[in-house]
């Protein structure tokens, strides 16, 4: 099964949150793990947010980036090509989204529509965990 990543999941393989335990299972199960471009700019916003905020010190906040930048390197990265904005732009109109929840969901359906393999979808947000249901992906839940 390829595991895909909304930044919400991604960012807990980093950040001990709840949830992190379940994702980290996730992905040692997974055979590939895949995420959209933009969750490298939203999970990089995240951490360098709980570093001003005194969540880490400049040491563990160095040590987040680097395993970040190294693991980035070996996940399954789905671009936001005009073919996925537009499946994403659709999707608003369907579902209750934000926009990059929109393009992570397109991500998704743009990777199982050309994978041979199952695409389970980890999310921490209820609408567009409900709304990657309604369009056919199975949704891990922590």
């Amino acid at each position: 099964m390829i595991l895909y990543l909304d930044t919400s999941a991604l960012i807990k393989l980093y950040v001990s949150e709840p949830g992190t335990g379940a994702v980290k299972e996730w992905v040692n199960e997974a055979k590939a793990v895949s995420t959209s471009r933009v969750a490298y700019v939203e999970a990089r916003a995240g951490i360098a947010r709980k570093y001003r905020e005194g969540e880490f010190s400049v040491g563990e906040y160095r040590s987040v980036l680097k395993d970040l930048e190294k693991d980035w390197r070996d996940y399954l990265v789905v671009e936001v090509s005009e073919e996925v904005a537009t499946l994403g732009g659709d999707l608003t109109d369907k579902h209750p989204l934000r926009g990059f929840d929109a393009i992570h969901l397109a991500s998704a359906l743009f990777l199982k529509a050309r994978v041979q393999s199952e695409v389970s979808f980890s999310c921490f947000d209820l609408k567009l965990g409900n709304a990657a249901e309604a369009e056919g992906l199975v949704v891990l839940k922590a």
